[in-house]
């Protein structure tokens, strides 16, 4: 049985591995392609909660186990979208971005905000 989990647990390491490496880094002239990529990564991963609801209500000593799991999943969904958004963005472009920035559906709108501004010059241009 120990196997089966370690077995499962390389597979899944594999999968995550596949799914990233499929994701374009941001090069500041890409990030309709790399943003739509990081969605589909996300999706398939089922880790696009927090980009598709709203944080939920941190749960209390008092909240039902209905809820704590509700927000556990959601704030799992949180932090992986963050990590694997980073993962695709050079150093150089994080910085762009306050570090205060703890959701990943802000953080994702910001990198867009910055690169919106360089889309419409590109496209006035040509």
């Amino acid at each position: 049985m120990e196997d089966l989990a370690v077995t499962s647990g390389e597979a899944n390491v594999a999968t995550i591995s596949a799914n990233l490496s499929s994701v374009p880094i941001l090069n500041g002239t890409n990030f309709k392609d790399w943003k739509e990529n990081i969605l589909i990564v996300l999706g398939c991963m089922d880790l696009d909660l927090a980009l598709r609801i709203e944080q939920p209500t941190a749960p209390t000593d008092t909240s039902s186990s209905e809820l704590r799991a509700k927000y556990e999943k959601w704030d799992r969904s949180n932090h992986m979208s963050l990590m694997i958004i980073k993962c695709g963005i050079p150093e150089a472009f994080r910085g762009a971005v306050s570090n205060n920035v703890t959701k990943a559906k802000e953080y994702l709108d910001e990198i867009e905000k910055r690169f919106a501004k360089s889309d419409k010059a590109e496209t006035s241009t040509i």
